[in-house]
């Protein structure tokens, strides 16, 4: 009997669920492990409204994973509009924050949700708790709140939460039990690092014999990761964990266009640079793969769901 591979992911915005969707296809058990420290947007209002951690991302991961008809995913991703008190509100976050309601936590909803989109998959969120972000500046000044970290735009030097959240029981067990943990896409310091931050968290990744992989964005952040390179995205990692952990770093080196790069300098960012020598001082396995692809509405890239997903199976050892 094929017992299917564990694959933990976490993270948080649009890139976790871009790995996400290319991973469903997979035969691998999935658990994503989901940062609910957003506070601004629709996710700020409910959290602060109705006290209950962000629902935006997870909301996200929740469309990504599931197998449901395109005008459901459409209906779940709309925004209300005008001037009522739902305008800028998607219909997900509300029957999300309605869940919460109905079966008293969020693991609790997502797990109600489960069956009635066919995720594949389960969808933790990483903490039950009210977390709030804060951020240090190398500067000495402090940030305060998710989606004011990034506006500062500023040199990060570290984040942490206000009051230490605790993590859900449920992806401690996870990770105890991953055949492989990933990180990333997404923002490196409020996407990705808050998912670490919890201390049972980081002493289980850090104790798990499974392999720990990064995906790396293929460009610069403004307000976070600006002027960093590769080796700088995994220092950051490795500061935040208190040694290093990482086995495996995946880096995009495609060819990016010209009239791509100059939506990005607009920005003040450009390519993550792949400092290669670096990375192999820190001891690491560098994967260079081509994985991304150009936005039809935007032309700015993204990682390619299939591509990206192939690229983390390719790491399983069967």
């Amino acid at each position: 009997m094929y017992i299917k591979p564990k694959v933990v992911v976490l993270g948080g915005g649009t890139g976790l669920s871009v790995i996400l969707r290319g991973l469903k296809h997979f035969p691998v058990d999935i658990t994503a492990i989901v940062t609910v420290a957003d506070d601004g947007g629709s996710s700020g209002k409910l959290r602060d409204e109705l006290e209950i951690p962000a629902p935006g991302d997870l909301r996200n991961v929740m469309v990504a994973l599931s197998e449901i008809e395109p005008l459901v995913e459409d209906l779940l991703q709309y925004r209300f509009k005008g001037d009522t008190s739902l305008a800028g509100h998607p219909l997900g976050n509300l029957l999300l924050a309605a869940m919460v309601g109905v079966t008293g936590d969020l693991t609790s909803a997502m797990k109600g949700l489960t069956n009635v989109f066919d995720i594949k998959g389960r969808i933790l969120p990483s903490t039950c708790d009210k977390a709030v972000l804060v951020a240090e500046m190398v500067d000495g000044t402090r940030v305060e709140g998710e989606s004011k970290i990034p506006k500062a735009d500023k040199k990060i030097k570290r984040v942490y939460f206000k009051e230490s959240p605790e993590p859900v029981e449920e992806t401690i067990t996870a990770v105890e039990e991953a055949d492989l943990i990933v990180l990333g896409i997404g923002s490196l310091y409020t996407s990705i690092i808050p998912n670490l931050l919890p201390g049972r968290m980081r002493r289980a990744i850090l104790n798990s014999r499974a392999k720990k992989v990064y995906i790396c964005n293929a460009m610069e952040q403004p307000g976070e990761t600006r002027g960093y390179t590769l080796s700088d995205h995994i220092q950051a990692l490795h500061n935040h964990m208190g040694r290093k952990f990482l086995d495996v770093v995946v880096a995009d080196i495609s060819h990016i266009p010209e009239e791509t790069l100059e939506l990005y300098r607009a920005e003040g960012v450009g390519p993550v640079k792949v400092d290669r020598e670096r990375c192999e001082e820190m001891n690491l396995e560098l994967m260079e793969q081509r994985l991304i692809e150009l936005e039809k509405d935007t032309g700015k890239i993204r990682h390619h769901p299939y591509k990206t997903a192939a690229a983390v199976y390719s790491l399983i050892e069967h």
